[in-house]
């Protein structure tokens, strides 16, 4: 078996989990197996960069791709002066003055996302940060123009391939101008890297011709996995031994309790059944966890537990399950009532109806008695009679004529109908001062904020959803509901149910009987394969959010290896001398077919 070394450059290589998948690659033809180098990356972000030196295991160039114009209108001010545009020599040094066999290029998304509505895409700013996608292509091309690498892989989200047309029409004609033949096709990376998430993406891949005759083959593709596999091969959040990254960050107790009350696989909508009565749910009762059996009841064959001097019912398991009495004996009904033609209990001292069978069912109540009291005569009826009791008896009528009067108190018009008559005395309390306008500005079914997923919780034998940059607990379905049990070492202990604003780190046991909890950062680094869920794992800085921002940017690692896998194998192919390989999978890069047979025939 002989090795064959593959040689990748990375633009815009954020935290380096594409770098990170390459290098995992072992491609293999007959006696040949490749091994991945990466030459290095270059990314504007220094945190990026530090983390890039981990994963791929070479140091990677911090570096702005901006030229001066796109720089001024993204950041708003001229550069400092130190600043310089960068140029194909840059890219060169980058790598370290080698060439690369395979560039992989992950551009900013921000201005193609659909995360960003339409109008802010066209602003000026981002308009700057999309045609830096434009720009580092040039680059890459005119750095290697005399000896091109022979594949190129653009990545990118999906919608820019309409948001983003018109530069993706330049960037496939320049690419075909240094000899390229180039196709665009979106993949789910999950099924690429067989993960625990659903991420669809763009891929534009293009294959020098005159140097790789060869097709380049779709790689295979594998069931999504649920997220239980990934995450229950984990430590429980908040285990010291995990690192800063598997923390269970604290949320206000509201927000807890919203997460609770979400059904597994729903999102803020599953709220909507809950009945709330004066801020509080009516339905439900929530109470702090009592430990050590508090109110706890032992069974009548069970062994009772250390009694102590402060045994009571309410301080551990010290009542017991006594079956030597039936549970509807006299002695021990609580607010009973004795039928009439039955005979009573014994008469003890204290005999009040909470004590005992201390009340009667006394059928001698007349019927009628009090039988008009607060009545309330119907308009067409005639009166009871009239008393000198008035506010008991028969007292009430039920008047029609005051529909659409004039002195309505708080009267609210219906916007179909017409409003009572306009007097001086129109104000807030009474007369015609107010309309129900059904004009609000805002779609009755919210259907942006629907489509979001708001504290959507997944369930755990399902997959995630992509993995974003701004992934968070109440901005999508980034929590998930743990069947596992176990103690937290970071719960805070309390007595009494918190306020709704307190922030504290807890566990509610949902109605499915699990916790519904955040994903931490590390699950989400696993979840995009850039860690083993059994790793130790770190990225450089402190902060959580900037942490997710890198892990949310990032291709997924295990996606990256299954490219490189068909790209390495179609390299050795062409260094080969194969020009054809007989596949069952679909070609990624179909163009000039025919052609493909003879070595060096152009498009």
């Amino acid at each position: 078996m002989s090795t064959v070394e593959i040689k990748h450059f990375h633009l815009f290589c954020g935290l380096g989990g594409g770098a990170k998948g390459f290098n995992a690659a072992s491609p293999r033809v007959g006696t040949v197996q490749a091994r991945f180098r990466c030459l290095g990356g270059i990314d504007v972000d220094k945190a990026s960069i530090a983390d890039f030196g981990r994963l791929a295991g070479v140091p990677g160039t911090v570096l702005d791709l901006f030229d001066r114009e796109q720089y001024i209108a993204f950041h708003g001010h001229q550069p400092p002066s130190d600043w310089r545009e960068a140029t194909p020599k840059n890219l060169q040094r980058a790598a370290g003055g080698e060439r690369p066999n395979i560039v992989f290029l992950s551009a900013p998304c921000k201005g193609f996302s659909g995360l960003l509505n339409e109008t802010k895409s066209k602003t000026p700013k981002y308009q700057a940060l999309n045609r830096l996608t434009l720009r580092g292509v040039w680059l890459m091309l005119e750095a290697w123009a005399d000896h091109p690498p022979e594949l190129v892989l653009f990545e990118n989200v999906p919608r820019l391939a309409t948001r983003g047309r018109a530069l993706l029409d330049q960037i496939t004609a320049m690419l075909r101008a240094y000899g390229y033949a180039v196709a665009e096709t979106t993949h789910d990376c999950g099924e690429l890297g067989g993960l625990a998430q659903s991420r669809k993406r763009f891929l534009l891949v293009a294959r020098h011709i005159e140097q790789v005759p060869p097709m380049l083959y779709q790689p295979d593709r594998r069931p999504l996995r649920a997220v239980g596999d990934v995450l229950g091969r984990m430590p429980m959040p908040g285990d010291l031994r995990a690192g800063a990254m598997h923390r269970i960050p604290a949320l206000q107790w509201k927000t807890w309790v919203r997460l609770a009350f979400v059904r597994a696989g729903g999102d803020w909508r599953s709220l909507n059944r809950l009945e709330v009565a004066d801020g509080v749910l009516r339905d439900y009762l929530i109470v702090p966890d009592m430990h050590v059996g508090t109110l706890g009841v032992r069974r009548w064959s069970a062994p009772c537990g250390t009694v102590t001097g402060n045994a009571r019912p309410a301080t551990g398991a010290f009542s017991v399950a006594d079956p030597r009495h039936p549970p509807e004996a006299a002695q021990y009904s609580q607010y009973g009532i004795n039928q009439w033609n039955e005979s009573t209990g014994a008469v003890i001292g204290v005999k009040s109806p909470g004590q005992g069978t201390f009340s009667v069912a006394d059928p001698r109540c007349p019927s009628t008695l009090h039988s008009n009291a607060f009545r309330v005569v119907r308009w067409s009826d005639h009166a009871m009679t009239v008393t000198g009791g008035l506010g008991s008896v028969g007292g009430c009528v039920a008047d029609p004529r005051n529909v659409g009067a004039d002195f309505a108190k708080y009267g609210v018009a219906d916007w179909q109908r017409a409003a009572g008559t306009v007097i001086s005395g129109s104000t807030t309390g009474q007369g015609a001062y107010a309309v129900a306008d059904p004009r609000s500005g805002m779609a009755s079914d919210r259907r942006d904020y629907q489509s979001g997923g708001h504290y959507g919780i997944i369930p755990w034998n399902t997959q995630s959803g992509a993995v974003s940059a701004a992934a968070c607990h109440d901005n999508g379905r980034w929590s998930v509901a743990d069947p596992r049990s176990g103690t937290l070492d970071s719960t805070i202990g309390t007595t009494t149910v918190p306020a709704a604003a307190d922030k504290l780190i807890c566990r509610i046991v949902a109605e499915d009987g699990t916790w519904h909890r955040p994903f931490t950062t590390l699950e989400l680094a696993a979840l995009q394969s850039l860690v083993d869920p059994e790793e130790q794992f770190e990225l450089d800085g402190l902060s959580d959010q900037a942490w997710r921002e890198r892990i949310g940017n990032a291709v997924p690692s295990s996606a990256a290896q299954a490219i490189a896998e068909v790209m390495g194998r179609t390299l050795l192919l062409a260094w080969g001398g194969e020009t054809f390989q007989l596949s069952a999978t679909p070609i990624w890069v179909r163009p000039i077919t025919a052609a493909l047979s003879i070595t060096g025939v152009p498009a």
